[in-house]
């Protein structure tokens, strides 16, 4: 299984670093997961967008799904041609929000171009070559974390979360976390996000083997140094980079 980072950047993109997006691949099987401002032409640097199995949304957070507005343009109006509506996978309302930046006239063609599901509660279904299972975590709003299974290897994508048990449970024993890191320090109205130490705790208590920091907290001084607090609490701990592809 192949991870590629399409983007990591919080809350906004910005030169040569696209807010959240992420390609897996394994056999004939390629998932767009998440699709935040600019990573739909990261996206197309790996793949066209009509060769894809399906979209999953953590959230409807703009910095994690604002490009499935170009992606509808794209494969409505351009040369892109789909045989069937692409599978996306969101949470609760992501089909509505759709249409109120699209218009009202988009309800009824959005069924042509993609085949909408709603996450609730936990999960799972099985995309191609992959097996994708998924559960609420802690956002402050309806939010989902991604465990993806091929074969033996085990991929787990946390979404934005705070710690929260749930997210130790899908990341048991996997061969990546791919956690966010969106918070310097807990603000005093309570955790919508990770710190380094948290995603470190995390990997920690799963019993996972690698954690990949991303979407790290503009307030750190740089990803060296979210590294250097989450390796405190974790020994194997890198930091993703837009471009970057990982081998599970």
């Amino acid at each position: 299984m192949k991870l590629t980072i399409l983007g990591t950047a919080t809350p906004y993109p910005r030169p040569d670093n696209p807010c959240s997006g992420y390609l897996v691949q394994h056999g004939d099987t390629s998932i767009w997961m998440d699709a935040g401002t600019g990573t739909l032409a990261e996206l197309q640097r790996h793949i066209p967008l009509d060769r894809l199995d399906a979209i999953w949304i953590s959230h409807a957070h703009a910095d994690h799904s604002a490009d499935l507005l170009t992606a509808y343009y794209a494969l409505r109006f351009s040369d892109l041609k789909l045989t069937r509506p692409l599978p996306l996978i969101g949470p609760p309302g992501l089909a509505d929000r759709l249409v109120g930046f699209l218009g009202h006239r988009a309800a009824a063609v959005i069924p042509e171009v993609f085949e909408v599901s709603e996450m609730r509660g936990w999960q799972e279904r099985d995309i191609g070559d992959l097996t994708l299972s998924w559960g609420p975590m802690n956002h402050g709003m309806p939010a989902f974390g991604l465990r993806v299974q091929a074969g033996a290897r085990t991929l787990t994508y946390s979404g934005d979360s705070a710690y929260c048990e749930g997210l130790v449970e899908l990341a048991e024993g996997a061969d990546l976390l791919l956690c966010e890191a969106g918070a310097s320090e807990h603000p005093p109205a309570g955790a919508v996000h990770c710190t380094p130490e948290d995603a470190a705790r995390i990997a920690r208590e799963a019993g996972a083997k690698r954690l990949v920091l991303t979407h790290i907290d503009l307030t750190h001084s740089d990803a060296p140094d979210a590294r250097t607090r989450a390796l405190a609490g974790f020994a194997s701990v890198e930091c993703a980079l837009p471009g970057q592809s990982f081998t599970i």
